[in-house]
């Protein structure tokens, strides 16, 4: 009859049969349940995900104002509320924006956004919408949703306004993501069709439950998904695969309104790190890249200016073309003297 093993034996065995990387893993799960950062599991594999409160942001809003100590900045007319940040009041000519000052070092990262639309302008008669940016530059007003127009990095807008006339295949709202190294414009009479990844409908003006909008950025691979119909489910907007997004870049959004209005809240932003584990193939292939760019999509490149002249360098050509110019003048004078000369010979 076999032995039975005690509660040290089966310790010793279960231990042996552990690889180095679920001792890691273990570890790992270990010190972020420490942390109170509350990992758990979001897909299949390996896939864990934890706040990561410096880029997050929710009631009762405390590190957003104006001052270099806040997390979060406001710009334009964006106000704090009690319950929401409202970006654009529903008023003509408004525009506001909301910009964390933290860089974001993640590799791999979902954004969830938590958001409202709403206003007293009927079908058609409202707008503009807004933007959640991850982009090179921070705190930038400009025309593209409140933002610099030729950004750098990731834009994702909730268009309400069809500007572009004869729009009958797209219904408003609509739902569009951008990237951008720099030297695309977004076409605001064509609604961003030209340099636009991929989009959906999004009905989400004036609805009386919460809407929701999710960012995931894993192995290089875009996924937005909303929730919108108050089933507290996540469905499919855009999925595009080989986007590549530099590290080090700021979250933000941001709202304007022109002619039509609306009134444009922002009631959370929760940045969360997603834990996924590489092959040594995609560790070599999603090594950081420092220009934003998606593959097989042929984006302009940047032309860097030439940089400024030094004074030395400036004298130098100027020397150099003075002496150039007065040893051609000197070899024309010596060649007409000769052409000159011939020209008696004949005549004598």
């Amino acid at each position: 009859m076999a032995a039975t093993l005690g509660p040290s034996g089966w310790w010793q065995r279960w231990r042996r049969r552990l690889s180095a990387r679920d001792w890691s893993r273990m570890l790992l799960l270990l010190l972020l349940l420490g942390s109170g950062q509350g990992p758990r599991q979001v897909g299949a594999g390996q896939t864990f995900e934890y706040l990561k409160r410096e880029h997050s942001l929710s009631k009762p809003y405390q590190g957003v104002g104006t001052g270099g100590s806040s997390l979060w900045n406001l710009m334009g007319n964006a106000m704090v509320m009690t319950q929401y940040i409202r970006l654009t009041p529903d008023m003509q000519s408004k525009q506001g924006a909301l910009w964390n000052r933290v860089p974001c070092f993640l590799r791999d990262w979902e954004l969830q956004v938590h958001f409202k639309i709403h206003g007293q302008g009927k079908k058609n008669l409202h707008g503009d919408g807004l933007a959640i940016w991850y982009t090179k530059d921070r705190m930038q007003p400009g025309p593209v949703f409140g933002n610099m127009d030729k950004f750098v990095g990731l834009g994702v807008f909730i268009d309400t306004y069809p500007n572009e006339e004869k729009q009958q295949e797209r219904v408003f709202p609509y739902i569009s993501a951008m990237v951008n190294n720099g030297s695309l414009s977004y076409d605001h009479e064509r609604d961003g069709r030209p340099t636009e990844l991929g989009g959906c409908t999004a009905i989400v003006r004036n609805l009386h439950y919460d809407t929701f909008l999710v960012i995931r950025y894993v192995k290089r691979h875009l996924t937005i998904m909303m929730d919108i119909d108050g089933k507290h489910e996540w469905r499919d907007c855009i999925e595009v695969p080989g986007v590549r997004l530099p590290r080090g870049y700021y979250f933000g959004t941001s709202s304007i309104t022109g002619d039509l209005s609306d009134n444009h809240d922002v009631i959370s932003l929760k940045l969360f790190e997603l834990t996924v584990e590489r092959t040594p193939e995609e560790e070599k292939l999603h090594r950081d890249v420092f220009l934003p760019s998606v593959d097989n999509m042929k984006l302009p490149e940047m032309t860097a200016p030439l940089p400024p002249l030094s004074g030395l360098a400036l004298f130098l050509i100027v020397f150099f073309s003075l002496v150039f110019s007065v040893f051609a003048i000197v070899i024309g004078i010596i060649l007409y003297n000769k052409w000159q000369e011939q020209s008696r010979k004949r005549f004598y």
